[in-house]
């Protein structure tokens, strides 16, 4: 489209100058050049719905070929067209990974945030840019495969300075399967995932140093994103199993628990290992069992109280299997705790309904305010898809509430023990400020215990 046509589409000169928060006279500048500047593109491309190939100026996928920087050995290529050029690391694609590209603003625990297994389906942007400095080893895993299935960086990876570490980054990638791209502008494309939403896209890391990157930008618009999609199923256990590791402690490392008060079944949507630490660290025996359990296969354990774990994917579409079971747990009255998809799949069971949010919430500074308390804590978090507050029946409150947005982070049952909570109170990586929902979750289960 030309620049007289799109600034007709927003309105004329004045609405176009509204939108983009420039002045008219820009507006006339644009329209003489007949161009826009490379740092209104994200603000056009939501104000109008086009795709950066359709505005005039805007570098396709032709012109990307052709400015292929030397030494470029992988690229990161866009639905809309835009490419960003690299150099690989970790396994070469024989088969390039289509994902939605994500953020991520931790400033510690890659390898936690590589294996959560709620990054099922994205490619993680790292806005850190010193990753892989400690290296990687096996005791930082939150599950034993990587979920992501790419990362970008910034600077290219460099030797491990760190006691624990047992191998370089790039070499625990390479051993998974997984590819990445350092050397590129991951400022520059967190912005345009800010301004414009997430973008589906492509890590291309192609072992013969081939790019077809009009196939490439094909394969990022064919794919179908993460709405009406459910990975829970396939991050989760098929089996059920018992666990009673505690968190790491120095200098014992990790340890036992050896006289568990509760038996708690944790069903697993995705479920991080920091998380069955922490139900074991409050003494909890815990039996896990897979997302697809039904409220017979959770209640036959005899469970003092069941928790609902962390996962990928759209929880509407997960809602098909696990809504029922939920609904025949909170039947039975045994205490109920969720976090992060189980908080969303909580949410659902009771009648409420989940959207997808623009550009969701990853990382460990996430500000969130208790309601009960006025208190604000500093969260982890990893999240696409929230809570509609306003879809929340009678006899469920709010209890917390997101800082930056204002989107939903914690409710809370009138009638009955369960609650739930948006973030991740095991802060794996991030800080410890949420621990205490732990504790809150096991007063509930004293509580039954007392009553009966």
């Amino acid at each position: 489209m030309t620049v007289d046509e799109i600034i007709d589409r927003l309105g004329g000169a004045e609405a176009a100058a509204r939108a983009l928060g420039v002045g008219t006279e820009a507006v006339r500048k644009w329209r003489h050049s007949r161009t826009f500047p490379a740092r209104h593109w994200p603000a056009l491309l939501a104000a109008t719905g086009l795709t950066l190939a359709e505005l005039p100026g805007a570098p396709g996928v032709e012109a990307a070929a052709s400015d292929r920087p030397q030494g470029a050995t992988a690229a990161l290529v866009l639905a809309d067209g835009s490419v960003f050029w690299g150099r690989g690391l970790g396994a070469p694609t024989a088969e390039a990974p289509v994902a939605e590209i994500c953020f991520n603003t931790g400033m510690t625990g890659y390898q936690e945030t590589l294996t959560d297994p709620s990054y099922a389906g994205q490619i993680i942007t790292f806005t850190f840019p010193h990753i892989g400095n400690v290296g990687a080893n096996p005791q930082d895993l939150e599950a034993q495969t990587i979920a992501a299935r790419g990362l970008v960086l910034k600077q290219d990876v460099t030797e491990a300075s760190n006691w624990r570490a047992a191998q370089r980054l790039d070499a625990w990638l390479r051993a998974q399967g997984v590819p990445g791209v350092a050397g590129v502008d991951t400022r520059a494309l967190t912005l345009r995932i800010r301004d414009g939403g997430a973008p589906n896209g492509v890590l291309a890391y192609p072992a013969d140093g081939r790019f077809d990157l009009a196939a490439l930008q094909n394969q990022a618009r064919a794919w179908p994103g993460l709405e009406d999609m459910d990975l829970a199923k396939s991050v989760s256990c098929t089996q059920t199993y018992e666990w009673d590791e505690m968190e790491w402690a120095w200098p014992e490392g990790f340890s036992r628990q050896p006289a568990p008060k509760h038996h708690v079944v944790a069903v697993d949507y995705g479920a991080k290992r920091n998380i069955l630490r922490c139900l074991a660290s409050a003494g909890c025996r815990v039996t896990v069992v897979p997302a697809t359990a039904s409220a017979e296969d959770i209640l036959r354990h005899r469970p003092d109280g069941v928790f609902l774990s962390n996962g990928p994917g759209d929880p509407a579409a997960t809602a098909e299997y696990a809504v029922p079971a939920i609904r025949g747990v909170l039947q039975s009255g045994v205490p109920l705790f969720g976090i992060c998809l189980g908080h969303q799949l909580l949410a659902l069971a009771l009648g409420a309904k989940t959207y997808k949010l623009d550009r969701g919430h990853r990382g460990a500074n996430q500000p969130v305010k208790d309601l009960a308390t006025g208190r604000v804590e500093i969260t982890s978090q990893n999240h696409g898809f929230a809570v509609d507050d306003g879809s929340l029946p009678e006899g469920v409150r709010i209890t917390h509430t997101s800082l930056f947005d204002g989107s939903n982070e914690g409710i809370a049952c009138d009638d009955r023990p369960a609650f739930s909570v948006q973030y991740h109170p095991e802060a794996s990586p991030g800080p410890s400020d949420s621990h205490y929902l732990f504790e809150r979750f096991v007063g509930l289960l004293d509580v039954r215990a007392q009553a009966d």
